[in-house]
């Protein structure tokens, strides 16, 4: 089992900052990605970044090159560094860790943070 607790979200003006943490604590070693998802009211849930533990990166299109993902092994945590916000950026984030294995992907989700972006 896996537990995630998410953290930094909040209401910002556009063209501000964010970061957003996510620890991870429980069974979490061996190959795995963590990323950020977003769900904005009315829409599905999208990628915002990932990164896996061997430090692949993938970004949304939306936010390549204002976002920037990361993360601390030995504190067994993701960043998301997320600069020139747009209030189309509006949206709950939740954390996601997912386990690799040889008989499939296994899938855990924060309990999501908001993030508020005014014009």
């Amino acid at each position: 089992q896996v537990q995630l607790v998410e953290s930094g979200g909040g209401l910002v003006q556009a063209g501000g900052s964010l970061r957003l943490s996510c620890a991870a604590s429980g069974s979490i070693s061996g190959l795995n990605e963590m990323g950020w998802y977003r769900q904005a009211p009315g829409k599905q849930r999208e990628l915002v970044a990932a990164i896996t533990s061997g430090g692949s990166t993938n970004y949304a299109d939306s936010v390549k090159g204002r976002s920037t993902i990361s993360r601390d092994n030995a504190k067994n945590t993701v960043y998301l560094q997320m600069n020139s916000l747009k209030p189309e950026d509006t949206a709950v984030y939740y954390c996601r860790f997912s386990r690799l294995t040889i008989a499939g992907r296994y899938d855990y989700w924060g309990q999501g943070t908001q993030v508020t972006v005014s014009s």
